[in-house]
């Protein structure tokens, strides 16, 4: 996360990659730094992106939050997200966003 919050855009694209093969093991952890940064777009997007990646029950509810957002890369991520976990609730959460025309 270090890496990730530094100036320098290598060294957070760095941090971002470190972090991809771990973002399922520490995906409660990535939720709280997301729902905690209020500031940094970018940041928030990968956050989002480990989160998805991770494929974690643990990430449905703000994943589902995401999906509604009017923020379109974070509600492109969540979709990626509930639909690489591919459960039952996911889809329902899917279908009820597309059938209210939030997402395509």
């Amino acid at each position: 996360m270090q890496l990730m919050r530094r100036s320098d855009p290598q060294e957070q694209e760095d941090g971002f990659h470190s972090l991809r093969p771990y973002a399922a093991e520490h995906v409660e952890e990535l939720i709280a730094e997301f729902r905690a940064e209020h500031r940094n777009h970018g940041l928030r997007c990968w956050l989002l992106e480990l989160i998805a990646e991770a494929r974690r029950p643990e990430a449905l509810p703000l994943l589902a939050e995401m999906v509604q957002s009017e923020d379109e890369p974070l509600r492109d991520r969540a979709v990626r997200g509930l639909t690489a976990l591919g459960t039952k609730e996911t889809r329902h959460v899917l279908w009820r966003e597309r059938a209210n025309g939030r997402i395509g």
